[in-house]
């Protein structure tokens, strides 16, 4: 029997478990997979690179059509290039980190990020899990499943300062929360929960867990189709 693509749209703010659990969703279902924190880290690199001014959005706005940004959608092995340079790594740097969400703001930017993320939910045959800020409100609006992840700014902080190896846990969860600060109180598409979207608090949830509870949820959706 043909399986019913899916669309599921994973949303909430970092340090809840998003990247893991929609990976392993992806794999588990045999769905594609986007990581649209990686879009945006990839046009703040290429941003700092070219020695872009962070602090103005008028420059930025300027040449956000400049970079070529692709997405492998194999959730076994997500891959990012810029210009056919393979940034995967360089991304992650607190550098980039420290500056994404001021590029992620400018409207321009965000248009053409949500252009390449909806190419990429068009493409998917089989369906993708897009994980995001705001991929259930404002990239895909349609989408089959919402869900939206929430942890407390301690579980978070924990989290993140484990993969960030020797992180400060205190520092971790200061710049959480002025990151969510930032991204909740933009103008354009801020992290949002859509109003049909479903909530799941992973606080005190194992990964295991929570990657169990959507499974369950895009399941469920699949055999409504």
């Amino acid at each position: 029997m043909e399986r019913a693509a899916v669309i599921v749209a994973i949303d909430g703010p970092s340090g809840t478990g998003k990247s893991s659990t929609s990976k392993a969703v992806a794999a588990q279902l045999g769905l594609s997979y986007l990581d649209t924190g990686a879009q945006y880290r990839a046009i703040t690199w290429w941003m700092v690179t070219n020695g872009i001014d962070i602090d103005d959005p008028t420059a930025i706005a300027a040449v956000a059509g400049k970079p070529e940004i692709v997405s492998g959608t194999d959730p076994a092995d997500p891959t990012i290039t810029v210009d056919g340079v393979d940034v995967a790594g360089s991304i992650r740097t607190q550098d980039v980190t420290s500056k994404v969400s001021a590029v992620s703001a400018v409207p321009e930017v965000r248009a053409r990020i949500t252009e390449l993320q909806r190419q990429a939910a068009a493409a998917a045959e089989q369906g993708i899990v897009v994980e995001g800020r705001d991929i259930g409100t404002t990239v895909l609006p349609d989408a089959d499943l919402k869900v939206f992840l929430t942890a407390s700014p301690e579980a978070r902080a924990a989290r993140r300062s484990g993969e960030l190896k020797g992180a400060d846990v205190h520092a971790t969860r200061e710049a959480l929360v002025k990151r969510d600060a930032a991204d909740s109180t933009r103008k354009t598409s801020p992290l949002a929960k859509a109003d049909d979207a479903v909530e799941v608090d992973t606080t005190d949830l194992t990964l295991t867990q929570v990657i169990e509870c959507v499974v369950t949820l895009v399941e469920e959706k699949r055999a409504a189709k």
